[in-house]
């Protein structure tokens, strides 16, 4: 009997976007990440299909990747349209834009370091480009997580995990490229292709806007994702940094004033283009959601978990773990101080980490590296934010009752003064 029906495949989709709606729920009150919640239900998905002996019936892969590519274009959208570019807002997002830059380096480098010396067979050069997609924040946890931290942490998160995914994509595909002498175009080309993408997203996002806010018909949102959709694929093809275009639309369509002024002012109509902003907020942000916890649920599903259990898997991604948290310790003393709490601990890999594996080029892959260390390093990570957010509550709560006992203090003396004039009131009649 075959279970992927129409019928069958319309009612699990389902239920898994309510119970991700669920999870969400969940996370908000505990700080479990959705994502870890998404895994674990891939997994019981798993063996439920192993059960019935349906595990071999589809590929999930190619779905995987599709999944992924139009995830992290949404997420990179929706981060992109929560940042505002303001003049006092330049120094913490050149702030965020160093701590990712360094760390991501930093992280890759010592990742690689570990790889080369533990995995037999895998060249340095391999090493950097394995080591890349476990040294990538990852938005698609962080920005749905920081909602609840005061604005200028939650700011931070956005802006860091933001730069993080983009500057993690263009250097895997720049490590890709050195693999290939033919395609190689060196650090000169590389930055000619940069300059020539920031060029192109400028342009086109001034085309999208002006062109938008003239049409007339009320079904035009989709359209437009298609338009991003298709610049980020031949973007892709023409080896352009297509995730620029998405950043850079989503900067300018954010912070229209800033980039309409002079003779561009007077071609926007501001009032319509500032519905259209609103409108793809909400359709970016739900069709985040959607394709995250599809992307998420399917990898639990595609994961084999008895990797876990091998030592040389555990050794390898523990050690990864702990040169990401003293990287991460080191670059937040010197640019944040001491509050670096719970960011400290805000450092979760995931979709991007996943999405950038299985693009490795086959030509180069290493057998010896196990999927493992992959979930490990997720799960470890996503794992050690939980803790982190969850003592961050503990600690505001207890800083908040401390608050209400030093009102309560200065309140009551007061009244312990105005009581005997009473008394002596009294006593006088």
């Amino acid at each position: 009997m075959d279970i992927f029906t129409s019928y069958n495949l319309i009612i699990g989709i389902s239920l898994i976007i309510i119970l991700s709606f669920i999870f969400n729920g969940i996370a908000k009150k505990t700080s479990i990440p959705a994502v870890l919640l998404l895994i674990v239900l891939g997994v019981f998905i798993q063996y439920g299909m192993k059960f019935i002996g349906a595990s071999d019936s589809i590929n999930f892969f190619p779905i995987l990747e599709v999944l992924g590519i139009v995830g992290l274009i949404m997420i990179v959208l929706e981060a992109a349209l929560e940042l505002e570019l303001k003049q006092e807002k330049l120094i913490p997002i050149l702030k965020s834009f160093v701590i990712a830059l360094v760390g991501l380096v930093a992280s890759t480098y010592v990742a690689a370091l570990i790889l080369n010396t533990l995995i037999d067979g895998m060249s340095m050069q391999s090493a950097w480009l394995y080591a890349t997609p476990l040294s990538i924040l990852s938005s698609a946890i962080i920005i749905p997580s920081v909602t609840g931290l005061k604005n200028e942490k939650k700011e931070f998160h956005i802006y860091e995990s933001t730069f993080s995914d983009i500057l993690g994509i263009m250097m895997f595909y720049f490590l890709t490229g050195r693999l290939n002498p033919a395609e190689d175009s060196g650090v000169v080309g590389f930055s000619i292709n940069l300059i020539l993408t920031i060029v192109i997203s400028l342009v086109v996002s001034y085309g999208i806007i002006l062109i938008f806010q003239k049409i007339k018909s009320s079904v035009k949102l989709f359209l437009l994702i298609a338009v991003l959709l298709l610049l980020y694929a031949l973007g892709k093809k023409m080896h352009l940094s297509s995730l620029i275009i998405i950043l850079i639309f989503g900067l300018v369509i954010a912070n229209m004033k800033l980039f309409f002024q002079g003779k561009l002012k007077g071609l926007l109509h501001f009032e319509k283009a500032k519905s259209i902003y609103h409108e793809l907020h909400v359709i970016t942000a739900e069709t985040a959601f959607v394709v995250r916890t599809l992307f998420f649920v399917i990898f639990g599903i595609t994961i084999t978990l008895s990797s876990l259990l091998n030592l040389k898997v555990a050794l390898i991604s523990i050690l990864i773990i702990v040169s990401i948290y003293v990287i991460r310790y080191a670059l937040l003393k010197i640019f944040m101080g001491k509050d670096i709490l719970p960011q400290l601990f805000i450092a979760p890999r995931g979709l991007i980490t996943v999405l950038l594996f299985y693009a490795i080029p086959e030509a180069v892959t290493v057998a010896g590296f196990e999927p493992g260390i992959l979930l490990f390093v997720i799960i470890g990570t996503s794992l050690i934010m939980t803790g982190g957010m969850i003592n961050n509550k503990k600690i505001e709560r207890l800083a908040a009752t401390v608050m209400e006992e030093e009102i309560d203090e200065e309140i009551l003396p007061e009244t312990e003064e105005e009581a005997p004039e009473e008394d002596q009131s009294d006593s006088e009649e």
